[in-house]
């Protein structure tokens, strides 16, 4: 999961660069960078780090251009090394910058591919940097005068070489920018427009609220397969890319990873989490009629939603029962479960007379490796509850990801190999209730009845582009697990900041 952005303007985009790079730094803590172009020339900056740390103002003031692209990371394939922040970049042809959300499923062919056919170097285990290759080399066949079907035909060569979900946005040098999705709109984008006295200036992002911060109407999604061009005189073409579109976009985005105030595929995520409430608290009343339930308290911030639903239709109070600290990042995208096991304690603080004497009801978006919930079960506990149930608004997450999410390792969830009472168990609940599937997927499509299906592989191992067996799991596993990642992450002295005059970072 990572963020992306891109904006062509009638003025320098660094600052709006900036601006919606923090209104997306949720979907990823570990890296930031941006690219920007003036005259031909790129300019870059990129180091790990939240994106207030990465960019300072010496670092703004180099960053010249009214063309350019974001990127905020954290890593599903195991690296942290600065040396895989985005954007990447190519000099040939022409010059061409991207940023990525995603996951390619077959880089490692690709990668190959790259090297003993195409002639080009990877410098990197990314497979964005893959991607962005695949697209050169593509768009490069083209000539040297790029009309917008040329950049269209290049798309479309990618989506029948690269597999699996991903988002991108490209830079090039002279041109433009392009944006293209996945056949199956898995990884989200959308984009929109604002119009000012210059003229109309657009905006491409992961999620819509990075418009709406920066005073952009979002005009639509990009939808699954679509590509849109936009050139650097304002100029805006689409073309669908994809031989046979089949829209299948990622739930786990509503249950977890977008911003509420984000509207994704048509669907509002406040509104798909008020129903994910609504039916969790359903099935609480069919199955535990008997309940007993004396108070709700949400896990902050994610289940808030979903949890004051939940307390309205069981007509049960509803209590904010912890206090979040507000420097501490998202506990399921850190790095490692050593880092997710620590901060726990220091993201989290009960109030006690919200629990002392209670039977109380914890509700969490999801369960995942089951490490922070049972911690924060133990303290509700010793804040003086007398039984702590815990309500999942997602259903077991039992398989792994593939499609650019960090929980690859089946053997690190909770819910792998296990009953839900098995779970309840191992996160020392007095019950457990988790949401039905067939909710999750009725929660998005009531909000858009067009969208066929979800990508639903993290509740039941249906991988849905149609290429992934256990041969593949075991690979990834290996790669991806947190042991693989405490060793897989080199340190870099260099951190890159394209035309600087000076030596510091």
């Amino acid at each position: 999961m990572c963020g992306i952005v891109g904006i062509v303007a009638n003025s320098s985009v660094n600052q709006a660069i900036y601006d919606a790079l923090t209104v997306l730094q949720h979907r990823g803590q570990d890296a930031a960078g941006m690219m920007t172009c003036q005259d031909g020339r790129f300019f870059l900056r990129k180091s790990n780090g939240l994106v207030r740390d990465v960019f300072r103002t010496r670092h703004m003031q180099r960053l010249h251009g009214n063309i350019g692209i974001g990127h905020v990371r954290y890593p599903t394939a195991g690296s942290s090394s600065e040396a895989e922040s985005q954007p990447f970049y190519v000099n040939s042809p022409y010059g061409i910058a991207l940023a990525h959300n995603g996951n390619l499923t077959n880089s490692k062919d690709l990668a190959e591919e790259l090297f003993n056919t195409d002639l080009r170097h990877i410098n990197t285990t990314s497979d964005s940097e893959v991607l962005l290759n695949v697209f050169a080399h593509e768009l490069g066949k083209q000539g040297l005068q790029l009309t917008p079907e040329d950049i269209f035909d290049a798309v479309r060569r990618v989506h029948r070489r690269c597999n699996g979900g991903y988002a991108a946005i490209a830079m090039i040098s002279g041109l433009g920018l392009v944006a293209f999705r996945d056949p199956m709109g898995i990884r989200p984008a959308v984009f929109g427009k604002r119009e000012t006295d210059q003229g109309t200036e657009y905006m491409v992002a992961s999620e819509s609220v990075a418009l709406d911060v920066l005073g952009f109407e979002l005009v639509r999604d990009i939808a699954p397969g679509e590509a849109v061009y936009i050139s650097k005189q304002g100029e805006i073409f689409t073309q669908q890319c994809a031989d046979k579109p089949s829209p299948r976009p990622c739930i786990f985005e509503h249950v977890y990873l977008a911003r509420p105030d984000s509207i994704m595929d048509g669907i509002h995520i406040h509104k798909s989490r008020m129903r994910m409430g609504q039916k969790l608290a359903e099935k609480i009343q069919r199955d535990r009629p008997d309940h007993g339930i004396d108070v709700v308290i949400p896990i902050p911030d994610t289940s808030r939603t979903s949890a004051l639903e939940l307390a309205h239709h069981l007509g049960v109070t509803f209590r904010e029962g912890f206090i979040k600290n507000r420097y501490i990042g998202r506990t399921f995208i850190m790095p490692g479960q050593t880092e997710r096991k620590k901060s726990v304690r220091q993201k989290l603080n009960a109030i006690d007379l919200e629990f002392e004497g209670r039977n109380v009801l914890l509700v969490d978006d999801s369960i995942v490796r089951g490490t922070t919930c049972k911690q924060i079960i133990q303290m509700a506990r010793d804040a003086g509850a007398k039984n702590v149930y815990f309500a999942s608004a997602a259903p077991a997450v039992r398989f792994p990801n593939v499609y650019g999410i960090d929980m690859p390792s089946a053997e690190e969830l909770i819910a792998h190999g296990r009953t839900d009472d098995e779970v309840g168990q191992k996160i020392g609940a007095d019950w457990l209730i988790y949401q039905d599937l067939d909710d999750l997927i009725e929660c998005g499509k009531e909000g858009n009845p067009e969208i066929e299906g979800f990508d639903c592989s993290v509740f039941n191992g249906e991988y849905v582009t149609g290429d992934i067996d256990q041969a593949y799991l075991d690979r990834i596993d290996a790669e991806r697990n947190d042991d693989a990642k405490q060793d897989s992450n080199p340190k870099v002295d260099v951190v890159i900041d394209m035309h600087n005059d000076s030596t510091d970072d």
